[in-house]
């Protein structure tokens, strides 16, 4: 009875860890449910960090691509796409410029900010609808 009892328990404390432990990553990569992304916030934090490459009209430069091209509407390219593109870098596959890689040190809600301002510019641009 003893051993079952602290077998149980052992299970429901590993159980609650994993389940904090999840939380803990999903809170580092992405900003809280209730965060208002800010365009204008998102086009400070583009300049400061993808301007290099994406261009500052996120037309693209000899190192990485434009942001307006139809392959990165929402529709192919999800928002969830900048997280992971940011986060963990991509490789190559609609550029020839390499892998992009991870650009570390962005908060989530940075990230959100940079979505929104490209989204915007991409409505601007008419490669994605309102």
């Amino acid at each position: 009875m003893k051993k079952t009892f602290l077998i149980i328990m052992i299970l429901m404390f590993g159980f609650f860890a994993w389940l904090n432990s999840e939380k803990a990553t999903r809170n580092s990569v992405f900003p809280d449910s209730n965060y208002k992304s800010s365009i204008y916030q998102g086009e400070a934090v583009y300049q400061s960090n993808c301007v290099g490459c994406h261009g500052g009209s996120l037309l693209g430069t000899e190192k990485g691509p434009s942001l307006l091209e139809d392959v990165y509407k929402s529709s192919h390219h999800a928002d969830l796409s900048f997280y992971y593109a940011i986060n963990d870098g991509v490789r190559q596959h609609h550029w020839q410029f390499g892998d992009m890689p991870a650009i570390k040190g962005l908060s989530p809600e940075g990230i959100s900010d940079i979505t929104a301002y490209v989204r915007h510019k991409q409505k601007i641009a008419k490669i994605i609808k309102n």
